[in-house]
């Protein structure tokens, strides 16, 4: 059995890492839990076992650590991730500081796992939680038949910011201000999710194209993203427009999808059943639903898809790569 780290352990992501691991039964032999200073000493009870919080600096990184899982922010992941790889380790990194290095392997286990076997600086990296929801959707298009276009409209929970964002919503339902959120979140939703750049778009909406043609290999493929912060705690979701290359059978892309790994297809207008963020939160598989065809273009499509962010969106995509290395 593999001795294993989690840098960011009391984080949001951090203990769902540690919530993820035990329902999935994941054998280990060391377990090590690090966080920033203001952690370090407390307790932390998981599997009926005590482990104390390590402070996260250079004379306090183990040298008998297979693999360790980073929820601890870009900053953070930049400075220490090479640091933990030096000493034998395999970073999965849950920020965003490694994701579009070249030498790193950006991970969506459902679609490029295979990826995953060339790891040349010890890093593997975790996409954008939105991206991670799409990308299993997408590879089945993309495999059958092929992608022109793809445009998202997401609708972001808060707890995209963790626990910052949580508190805002809580705030604002209470009269207060927002500290963390540009403006008020509840009972409104704010078209920013992180800062905006040059070109007009954010940088949250530059990760989702960016990734989705890194993680696809399909560096040409035009992708153009809206990011929306909304009013939900848990779970996000994307309204996807799809132009594809081929023809397509709206049946069979439902029965693709239906059978396609971690994608739960949830599609039943007339009984007024589709994927919503209240039914998704606390699992792990990607939902769709309100599939159908964009009548504007040849070869449109529309699908809705939900996910909890804080699961499959972070913290399961990241310890289901792990599994797999540890299955190899």
């Amino acid at each position: 059995m593999k001795n294993i780290a989690i840098v960011g352990a009391t984080g949001l992501v951090g203990t769902t890492f540690l919530k993820v691991i035990e329902e999935r039964k994941i054998k280990f032999n060391k377990l090590y839990l690090y966080a920033s200073s203001r952690s370090a000493g407390k307790i932390i009870n998981f599997m009926g076992k005590d482990y104390e919080i390590i402070e996260l600096k250079d004379e306090n990184i183990k040298d008998d650590i297979d693999f360790a899982l980073f929820s601890a922010g870009g900053s953070t992941s930049l400075e220490f991730a090479p640091k933990f790889a030096e000493k034998g380790a395999t970073v999965i990194d849950n920020s965003s500081a490694w994701r579009m290095d070249e030498d790193v392997p950006l991970i969506v286990p459902e679609a490029n796992i295979e990826d995953a076997e060339n790891v040349k600086k010890g890093i593997i990296a975790n996409p954008n939680c939105s991206t991670i929801q799409v990308i299993p959707v997408l590879k089945v298009l993309a495999d059958k038949y092929g992608l022109k276009r793809v445009i998202y409209s997401t609708y972001q929970s808060v707890s995209g910011a963790g626990v910052k964002g949580l508190d805002d919503l809580e705030k604002n339902l209470k009269g207060e201000e927002s500290t963390n959120f540009p403006s008020q979140i509840a009972f409104n939703l704010i078209p920013q999710i992180d800062v905006f750049l040059d070109n007009g778009y954010t940088k949250e909406e530059m990760k989702m194209v960016n990734e989705t043609r890194k993680i696809l290999h399909l560096p040409d493929l035009r992708v153009s993203a809206t990011c929306v912060r909304v009013p939900v705690r848990y779970s996000h979701s994307v309204s996807m427009n799809v132009e594809m290359e081929n023809a397509f059978d709206l049946d069979e892309v439902k029965e693709l999808l239906s059978k396609s790994n971690g994608v739960v297809l949830v599609d039943d207008v007339k009984n007024n059943i589709y994927p919503m963020p209240i039914m998704t939160e606390g699992k792990d598989e990607v939902f769709v639903g309100r599939i159908r065809r964009d009548e504007t273009v040849d070869n449109g499509l529309n699908l809705w898809v939900v996910a909890d962010n804080i699961r499959k969106g972070a913290a399961t995509n990241a310890v289901q790569i792990l599994e797999l290395l540890l299955d190899k």
